[in-house]
């Protein structure tokens, strides 16, 4: 059986993440559980890509058509923005650690991870209830995946606060950090675009049921466009996957490029202050 073009995507979708699944893992490797968080989300991404496509991609091939392939592959797909934001308030949060490798704030950045975790949770029973046969589950589940999305731009631009706090403060920070702080910067545009699209396709269409093979009821409204679904390939293509595939680039050559663990080294007394502020500065 051929594949539709949302089946080539998906297709290409698992040729793309399965290098970064591996260079995901040596990543990882590299920082460790403990300092890694970020990282560690950063390999669940790839995961769930790598899962999501193959779904996708064997829904396509079997015959008769089984729908809960393709809702398994669409939720995975709907639920990959929560690790991005997540991996990205996990590698804010090491910017704030002190030169021994404490990390700082830890009540304030668990919240905004409960609030993440809070978020896809809504979104996946979202889903979940929508994909029932009840109307008034179909209706609560419409609610929760909407709100779940928006608990998610809610978490972007706390993000971005702290991006921003955090360079009013650049004079304290670690000196690998900042260049880590360089490159989350770099990505926070991107992950605004694929944001932006998960709030579209979300209110694209009352419903995350699949009727046919590729198919949602019928949706013809002004952001119809935009659904995961039915709407035009080519805005999932820009929006959504290359958006993450830029994301996914900047951090895994931040990670493999920077020398992270040499803030955690004694800075040679010879360096000007300017090369390597202390973050454990009073009035940081």
């Amino acid at each position: 059986m051929a594949l539709d073009s949302h089946g080539v995507l998906a297709a290409v979708t698992i040729a793309m993440y399965v290098p970064f699944l591996l260079i995901s893992i040596k990543i990882v490797s590299k920082y460790g559980m403990a300092r890694g968080d970020g990282w560690i989300l950063l390999l669940v991404f790839c995961i769930i890509r790598v899962l999501g496509g193959a779904l996708l991609v064997a829904a396509e091939e079997v015959t008769p058509v089984n729908t809960s392939l393709y809702i398994g592959g669409y939720a995975l797909e709907a639920s990959g923005l929560s690790p991005l934001l997540l991996c990205t308030l996990g590698l804010l949060h090491s910017i704030f650690q002190t030169p021994e490798g404490l990390p700082r704030y830890q009540r304030i950045f668990r919240l905004l991870q409960l609030l993440g975790t809070i978020a896809l949770i809504l979104v996946i029973v979202g889903i979940s209830d929508e994909t029932s046969s009840s109307s008034s589950s179909n209706s609560s589940g419409n609610t929760m995946r909407r709100a779940g999305v928006i608990l998610f731009a809610v978490l972007y631009i706390i993000l971005v606060g702290i991006c921003i706090h955090l360079w009013t403060k650049a004079r304290f920070v670690l000196r690998y950090r900042k260049q880590l702080l360089v490159a989350i910067s770099i990505a926070l545009p991107f992950l605004a675009v694929r944001t932006i699209y998960s709030i579209l396709s979300t209110f694209s269409s009352s419903s995350f049921s699949i009727t046919s093979t590729s198919s949602t009821r019928a949706n013809t409204g002004d952001l119809a466009k935009f659904n995961i679904f039915t709407g035009e390939w080519q805005i999932y293509l820009v929006m959504e996957m290359l958006m993450e595939y830029a994301i996914v680039i900047i951090y895994s050559i931040a990670a493999i490029m920077l020398p992270l663990n040499e803030d955690y080294k004694s800075p040679d007394l010879s360096q000007d202050d300017s090369e390597y502020p202390l973050s454990d500065n009073p009035r940081y």
